[in-house]
């Protein structure tokens, strides 16, 4: 349910209710996450996260994994790339204290010059500290 939540809020075209209006602080981790995937910074993408769903492609989604070994996990999958191009493409609170995000990305694969892309749907939680991310998707 919590996928298809997500996917839905990513399809909603934006000021189809007030619940897809992004929240500032959304906005701003939207941009945080961008910049961090861009740098191939994992562990200040996933910093602050208590535990995350991260699924990769051609992988099963894996089980809730603490920051670290999420980190890590990310950093192995971002290591034959070059990144060319990150974009938020969208951030919206979607309902109280949930919020999601798509980035897209455009890269390079280590010893080519072909130019791919993916999207990353990102899924927040609202926390006393701020939006801590909670499951990362990297489709496409």
């Amino acid at each position: 349910m919590y996928r298809l939540l997500m996917l839905a809020a990513l399809m909603l075209p934006p000021g189809a209710g007030a619940a897809q209006e992004p929240a500032a602080g959304l906005v701003t981790a939207a941009g945080q996450a961008r910049d961090a995937w861009f740098a191939h910074d994992a562990a200040r993408l996933v910093a602050g996260s208590p535990r995350l769903l991260v699924q990769l492609p051609g992988a099963d989604p894996s089980a809730a994994l603490p920051a670290p070994q999420a980190a890590a996990l990310l950093a192995d999958f971002l290591a034959s790339a070059q990144e060319v191009e990150t974009v938020v493409r969208a951030a919206r609170e979607v309902e109280r204290g949930r919020g999601y995000v798509e980035l897209q990305r455009r890269y390079r694969v280590a010893g080519t010059q072909e130019i791919r892309t993916q999207s990353l749907l990102l899924g927040y939680r609202l926390e006393r500290t701020g939006w801590s991310l909670v499951e990362l998707r990297v489709v496409g």
